[in-house]
């Protein structure tokens, strides 16, 4: 893979969970990180969940890392 790889967590679906797209492909449906780990090491990048917390390259959308599921009700 050449150049920076781009990762973007979508916001959480009103049904849980969060896309995750890498370089433009949608790799699935990510309920945690450790979902999210797994979609990164079969692209190709061995990472650590925990290391996906503070990851500069992760564009996390709609809410961070702690986020998954649809808001609860107010």
């Amino acid at each position: 893979m050449s150049g920076p790889i781009r990762v973007i967590v979508h916001p959480p679906s009103p049904s849980g969970g969060r896309r995750v797209r890498v370089d433009g492909e949608i790799l699935g449906l990510a309920h945690n990180l450790v979902d999210v780990a797994e979609f990164l090491r079969r692209a190709g990048l061995d990472v650590d969940p925990a290391e996906l917390l503070h990851s500069s390259w992760i564009d996390w959308r709609g809410a961070g890392p702690e986020q998954w599921g649809p808001e609860p009700p107010g």
